[in-house]
């Protein structure tokens, strides 16, 4: 049996197909995903040991799996190798030095894919602090959360707004009920 899963996120068939063979069989087992959506489940759901993650994804891209990982801590811990054609697409989100993942760039050697998941592994063990309540909310609203608050803003205002109006309906209430009883 496989003593390390790891979950390779990447829409090409070729890559998925790459990493299983660069890793010595009975080792690893590999889960893969074709999407950022399917990735995220997979993540949840498989709990690997080693996550390889396409920066550029249909459905999620892999920088809102990326936020997604980092918005809660026990993803966090998980070692993170980010994989990309094009170091700036990533480096545009995510300056360097790369603290707590390690980045390969696409297409790799067998020797470049096993440093880069031992590094990772290196990585993940590296003590951090949460994420700041601001970095929290960027990343909520990053993908669709910051929406989904400014939505939950609006109706709360609203019902303020008819609250206000109710207890100035009870008021009024109250006042006529009061004139009839004198």
């Amino acid at each position: 049996m496989a003593s390390h899963k790891i979950l390779v996120i990447d829409d090409s068939r070729v890559i998925q197909k790459t990493v299983k063979s660069m890793l010595p069989p009975g080792k690893f087992d590999i889960v893969e995903a074709k999407d950022g959506e399917d990735g995220f489940k997979k993540i949840r759901s498989e709990k690997p040991s080693l996550i390889m993650l396409d920066f550029l994804l249909p459905k999620k891209s892999g920088w809102e799996v990326f936020q997604e990982i980092q918005a809660h801590e026990e993803l966090r811990k998980i070692p993170l190798v980010v994989m990309s054609g094009r170091k700036e697409e990533v480096t545009e989100k995510i300056s360097e030095p790369f603290e707590f993942f390690e980045f390969i760039e696409k297409p790799f050697e067998q020797k470049q894919l096993i440093g880069a998941i031992k590094t990772a592994m290196v990585k993940a063990k590296k003590p951090r602090s949460a994420p700041a309540p601001a970095a929290a909310a960027a990343a909520a609203s990053a993908t669709g959360g910051g929406a989904d608050v400014a939505e939950l803003q609006a109706k709360i205002h609203a019902m303020e707004k008819e609250i206000a109006m109710l207890k100035k309906q009870v008021t009024q209430i109250l006042t006529f009920i009061k004139q009839k009883l004198k």
